[in-house]
């Protein structure tokens, strides 16, 4: 489990505070199936809401250490039925590579000519320097252009 300190914990529920629950808890409890929607919620966007339904505080509290003793999040703030988990995101297996400067695959929609038949969509492999225009083509990135002055004086 994540230790967070006095000022983490602020910050994380200030920016907690704008967010609406992800996961809603309800009568039968803490299935398998609410853990995998908690870690994915985690997994994706780091600082969720978890909102329990039930009356009984001491379950509530049960529930919110089980949740931070299975998902090792940190449990930030627990207000009412409301509880705020945090853990750092997950990089994306495909956002690993492209940072490497590896493949990156893109899928490119067109619309038809005519506009009545079904747009055409392709995936495409890209380079670290190429990119997808407007229009759906593949450019490679241009030289960084240099300064004459710099060249002269130098």
């Amino acid at each position: 489990m994540i230790k967070l300190t006095p000022a983490e914990r602020s910050a994380l529920r200030a920016e907690a505070h704008g967010l609406k629950p992800i996961v809603m808890i309800g009568e039968s409890g803490l299935s398998n199936n609410i853990y995998k929607e908690i870690e994915l919620g985690l997994d994706a966007h780091g600082l969720i809401k978890v909102r329990v339904f039930g009356d009984d505080r001491e379950a509530r509290v049960a529930m919110y250490e089980a949740i931070c003793a299975k998902t090792g999040a940190a449990p930030v703030q627990h207000i009412g039925k409301l509880l705020v988990l945090y853990r750092p995101k997950v990089e994306a297996e495909k956002s690993r590579t492209a940072a490497k400067g590896g493949l990156r695959e893109v899928t490119i929609v067109k619309a038809s000519a005519s506009g009545t038949k079904k747009p055409s969509v392709t995936k495409v492999l890209l380079k670290g320097n190429e990119r997808v225009t407007a229009g759906g083509n593949i450019k490679r990135a241009k030289a960084r252009q240099k300064s004459t002055k710099k060249t002269v004086l130098g």
